[in-house]
């Protein structure tokens, strides 16, 4: 029997995540290890964090930094190491998966990588990187303002829970994204993000929708929610943590399997059942993902 097989049921936590000032690095230390203690306290195994929560961590390096947005990214790569290994360490003592918030990860070439890692604990008794999505598809404001770059890479992490694939934010309004992960083995996709209107929220998550039922996937958005007035980055979060289903038979009539109250600090649970989907794709009312493949022979008539 397979490492997958072994593990059909699966409690997620999705965050709505506030974007927090600190003093010094134990006090996100100490943040992090808080939430990630609260989901453990719920039966949860699976932790998804948002995008960009990370941008938190310049408040602890001075006011330098703050005034100036590629200053600040510059500087937060002094905390990377450190926050892996508080990542990697939490995922080992609570034998759990925790998607870290994105980052902006400096690359060889100097441009700079919208990156999400999955955390996990190791063979060796220790904490591991899973493996990782940079981001696939920017928006104008990564683009113009923030000149992060885009990869070209769709990545596909192996978890004892089945294959996981991880669209960010914007990557979930693109639908050959996660249809190629799912195609590839995925049936559960993670969508960190952050979004600074009622409408930004609005189109990822009807991209989330869209993507779980045309799939017939699970998909767990995660936000950054609240205000932070002291970030150009991140000064204001509209977002409601929610996971999405087929909407089938065995599923939530709207596709809903749960949802927090937006702008609402706090974690988001919900228990999935990966044997569901195998039965839903077989033996569901419509077969949206077997059918997939018949929209490629379809055309308009000549003239």
């Amino acid at each position: 029997m397979n490492q997958a097989s072994q593990h059909r049921q699966l409690r997620v936590a999705s965050a709505q995540y506030d974007i927090s000032f600190f003093n010094c690095w134990d006090d996100y230390r100490q943040k992090i290890t808080n939430w990630v203690s609260e989901a453990v306290a719920n039966g949860a195994q699976l932790l998804v964090f948002p995008e960009y929560g990370s941008m938190e961590l310049p408040s602890m390096l001075g006011d330098d930094v703050l005034q100036d947005m590629h200053r600040q990214f510059a500087a937060m790569q002094n905390l990377w190491a450190d926050v892996q290994a508080l990542h990697q360490a939490l995922a080992a003592e609570h034998q759990l998966l925790i998607l870290g918030a994105s980052f902006p990860l400096l690359m060889d070439d100097g441009s700079y990588r919208n990156r999400a890692v999955l955390y996990g604990p190791g063979e060796n008794g220790e904490g591991c990187v899973l493996g990782f999505q940079d981001k696939l598809m920017m928006t104008r404001f990564e683009n113009e303002h923030w000149q992060i770059a885009a990869t070209d890479n769709i990545q596909l992490i192996e978890t004892p829970f089945g294959k996981v694939g991880i669209n960010i934010c914007y990557d979930s309004e693109f639908p050959l994204l996660a249809n190629q992960q799912v195609a590839a083995g995925a049936n559960i996709i993670l969508v960190p993000s952050c979004t600074d209107t009622e409408a930004g929220f609005y189109r990822v998550r009807i991209g989330c929708q869209a993507r779980a039922l045309e799939n017939q996937c699970y998909v767990i958005q995660s936000a950054t929610v609240g205000k932070a007035a002291w970030s150009e980055a991140v000064d204001i979060n509209y977002g409601q943590a929610s996971i999405y289903t087929p909407v089938d038979y065995g599923f939530p009539a709207n596709g809903i399997l749960a949802q927090g109250e937006a702008n609402l600090p706090g974690w988001v649970y919900a228990d999935l059942d990966m044997a569901a989907i195998e039965s839903v794709r077989n033996n569901g009312q419509v077969f949206n993902y077997r059918d997939w493949p018949l929209q490629k022979k379809k055309s308009l008539p000549d003239g």
